[in-house]
């Protein structure tokens, strides 16, 4: 079993837990995944490595709760188990394996939207690890939801923080502070990662598009089994049927087909809501007995 050796609400949907998994923390690199079951008849959750750690044997997972399964994890305290946790899954990001001074030239600019801001972490912690600079941008609806302020600031070069409504920082998306740093400021990045809301990378990647930068984005949340078997994260990239969960799930932002993209991330509403009712209903009569 997996035993949950701490737990934070980041927000009253969001929770971190660092859980003790030794021998997938032993192997876990930036970018990559894992699966997550809370319970012996409970559906495999998708959930991208939010951070690691090799000596204590743990590793770290944000859950937003949207619907049944997300609501079981952040319903689970210290102290307790998950019934399983496999992985690391996925493809690495492309920098891991690349050397100081291969990576001497480069500086990036990472964007995070919401709980995507969790997966930025391990990888702009990575980089810096090995004296590369990095700027990163965090966008949230208010500043309640803004995740990771303190570990972000604590590896990166410059924290820049967006919000919808002007709570903190700059007051709009993550595209305008884009066009604010590199049109207005002259900032100059070699390389550009946007994870979050799929929609957020869409307009990320035609920004940077018109800035002359290149972007990598994570589909991560197109998964469902995370194994390819199920066909769910299927995505067209530069013309070609790609698998996020294995060939993944970090793509060229250019090539993907996002309109597409976010249709199939919509496929599995009509269950949800369902699923969701059904749950609702079973509470309701628990609460009764």
């Amino acid at each position: 079993m997996f035993e949950i050796v701490s737990k934070e609400m980041l927000s009253p949907a969001i929770c971190r837990m660092e859980v003790y998994a030794p021998r997938l923390a032993a192997s876990a690199q930036p970018g990559q995944f894992l699966i997550v079951i809370p319970e012996e008849h409970g559906e495999r959750i998708p959930l991208t490595i939010s951070d690691y750690d090799r000596e204590k044997g743990t590793v770290t997972i944000v859950t937003q709760r949207i619907g049944v399964s997300t609501g079981e994890i952040c319903a689970l305290e210290e102290g307790q188990c998950f019934c399983d946790v496999t992985g690391p899954l996925g493809q690495p990001s492309d920098f891991v394996g690349m050397s100081a001074e291969e990576l001497s030239g480069e500086r990036y600019l990472f964007i995070g939207g919401g709980v995507g801001t969790a997966p930025v972490y391990p990888q702009v912690k990575y980089l810096h690890s090995l004296g590369v600079p990095v700027d990163v941008i965090v966008g949230a609806k208010t500043s309640s939801l803004v995740i990771y302020r303190e570990q972000m600031k604590s590896v990166c070069d410059n924290l820049y923080i967006c919000t919808d409504d002007g709570s903190e920082g700059f007051h709009g998306m993550v595209t305008g502070m884009m066009e604010k740093l590199v049109a207005s400021e002259g900032k100059k990045y070699t390389r550009t990662v946007a994870i979050g809301p799929m929609i957020m990378m869409k307009f990320a990647v035609q920004t940077a598009r018109r800035l002359g930068l290149p972007m990598t984005v994570s589909l991560n949340t197109l998964m469902v089994d995370g194994t390819g078997m199920c066909g769910a994260c299927r995505v067209t990239v530069a013309g070609k049927t790609r698998f996020a969960c294995v060939e993944g799930p970090e793509f060229n932002g250019y090539d993907v087909d996002f309109d597409e993209a976010m249709r199939r991330q919509g496929m599995y509403r009509t269950q949800e809501h369902e699923a969701e009712a059904e749950y609702e209903h079973e509470c309701k009569i628990g609460r009764t007995r």
